[in-house]
C-alpha cells in the first residue's frame, strides 16, 4: 500500500472524527486530519535536523527539525507520536515521546491540521529511512536557529517550531 492509500481520520474545527480518507484524497481535496511534530535531541542535547526527499507527498525536499507525520485512522497522538519517531529515525527502543500540546496548522490554502507537539530523547544510533530522509545530522540550537533563513523549512514545521520557543518561554 502506497503512503497516499493509508486511511486517515477526517476532523473538525475541535479535533472529532468526522470521517475517514486516504491519505492523498485528504490532501487533494484539505481535509483537516491529525499529525504529530516530535523533536528529538541526542544524548549531548543537539536537535535533529533533517530534509525530506524529493517524493514526499506534503513538502518535498525541503528541512525539518521535526520528525513525525500523520495519525492513522483509529490511533492514538501517543501512539503515533512513538511510532513515527521510532520510523523515521530508524530506531527501536526509543522513551515514549512525551506530549508537550497541540495546535491546529492552517496555511489559508487548503492545507490544514491538528498538529501534536513532542519531544523525545534519543541516545540510540540513528539510521532513518531512506525513503523519507535525503539528509540528516544532530545540530545545534545555535546553528538552527541560524539555518533557519538559509533553508528552505517545511512550513507546519516551522510554525511548531515557533510555539515550542514561545511555550519553553512561558514556563
Amino acid at each position: 500500500m502506497s503512503s497516499a492509500d493509508e486511511i486517515l481520520d477526517i476532523v473538525d474545527e475541535q479535533d472529532r472524527v468526522v470521517g475517514q480518507s486516504p491519505r492523498g484524497e485528504a490532501y487533494a481535496r484539505g481535509l483537516r486530519h491529525r499529525c504529530v511534530f516530535i523533536e528529538a535531541r541526542d544524548a549531548r542535547g543537539r536537535l535533529f535536523v533533517h530534509r525530506r526527499t524529493s517524493t514526499k507527498l506534503v513538502f518535498p525536499s525541503r528541512y525539518d527539525m521535526f520528525v513525525g507525520g500523520v495519525v492513522g485512522a483509529g490511533e492514538s497522538y501517543d501512539d503515533a507520536a512513538l511510532r513515527e519517531a521510532e520510523e523515521e529515525l530508524g530506531v527501536s527502543g526509543l522513551p515514549r515521546p512525551t506530549y508537550l500540546f497541540k495546535f491546529l496548522y492552517d496555511d489559508g490554502a487548503g492545507q490544514t491540521w491538528w498538529s501534536a507537539v513532542y519531544e523525545v530523547r534519543c541516545e540510540l544510533p540513528v539510521s532513518p529511512q531512506v525513503e523519507e530522509v535525503a539528509w540528516h545530522d544532530f545540530l545545534l540550537e545555535t546553528e538552527v536557529e541560524r539555518l533557519l533563513p538559509q533553508w528552505e523549512w517545511v512550513p507546519d514545521g516551522l510554525a511548531a517550531y515557533e510555539r515550542l520557543r514561545a511555550h519553553r518561554a512561558a514556563r
